[in-house]
């Protein structure tokens, strides 16, 4: 069972890519960030075609989350929205069981993190408390005994490794103590980096911004995270980075990562 997940910078502006992607990878589950557009507009017609249901949670211009099932999986119980806050109306959140005839259950959540930039904004504070918000979500979601997979664009750079320029970064919303303090805390719940579960070496990075020739330099950073609880990373098989979607004409900042899972 192969779960990816990408932020792919407006549906809209990267299908064809997209639907490239699910052809040449032919992944499982996809689930994707920064839609930036809302549920009647996201392309269903396009993405059923290619073998896979569709469920969206979707916000004009911004935001934005959705999760993709290739046939013969199918999704159930499908939640919208972080709890923790019932006046948060951002589309950041998105989870749903993941079944099939061969396959253990595996409950998978497609998260848009918040930026958090400036710091001296209320952003921040948002941010952090959406961090909180999602690790009471993570402990509560252990208790079904499913395997579970937080998937997203975290918009945190857990480690130094984890920045071509650490030091570029020494100040960002994405970077700050605070941030990756919450991040750990969410990992001593007993959820599992799964890609540095299979690969700890640097230079690993998910997103190159579009300015100053960053993806020519291979200056990159890694904040798209799948974080598998104990159930999922005991059936972890490999993970991987598909880093050659960022060398495609006009594509997003972000590549897809994926980690595959025993059926069980």
């Amino acid at each position: 069972m192969r779960i990816t997940t990408w932020n792919v910078n407006s549906i809209k502006q990267r299908l064809p890519h997209l639907l490239g992607f699910l052809d040449e990878a032919k992944p499982d589950v996809v689930c994707l960030q920064e839609l930036k557009c809302q549920d009647p507009a996201f392309p269903r017609e396009e993405v059923e075609a290619a073998g896979y249901a569709v469920e969206t949670l979707g916000q004009k211009a911004y935001n934005g989350v959705a999760l993709l099932v290739r046939a013969p999986l199918a999704m159930r119980d499908v939640r919208r929205g972080l709890p923790g806050d019932a006046e948060d109306e951002q589309a950041r959140y998105i989870e749903a069981l993941i079944t099939g005839d061969d396959l253990r259950p595996v409950r998978v959540a497609s998260i848009y993190l918040p930026n958090g930039n400036p710091v001296d904004s209320p952003k921040y504070p948002y941010k952090l408390a959406f961090l909180e918000r999602l690790r009471l979500h993570a402990c509560m979601l252990m208790e079904d005994e499913h395997a579970v997979v937080l998937a997203g664009d975290y918009n945190v750079i857990p480690e130094p490794a984890d920045a071509a320029d650490p030091e570029a970064w020494r100040s960002d919303a994405l970077f700050l103590p605070e941030t990756r303090m919450a991040f750990r805390a969410l990992l001593a719940e007993g959820y599992t980096d799964g890609l540095r579960a299979c690969d700890p070496r640097d230079g690993l990075y998910t997103f190159w911004d579009y300015q100053a020739g960053c993806w020519q330099r291979n200056a990159g950073i890694r904040i798209d995270h799948l974080l598998l609880s104990p159930q999922a990373a005991d059936r972890l098989v490999s993970a991987s980075v598909q880093k050659h979607l960022r060398g495609l004409d006009k594509p997003s900042d972000h590549v897809p990562v994926t980690v595959e899972l025993s059926a069980g």
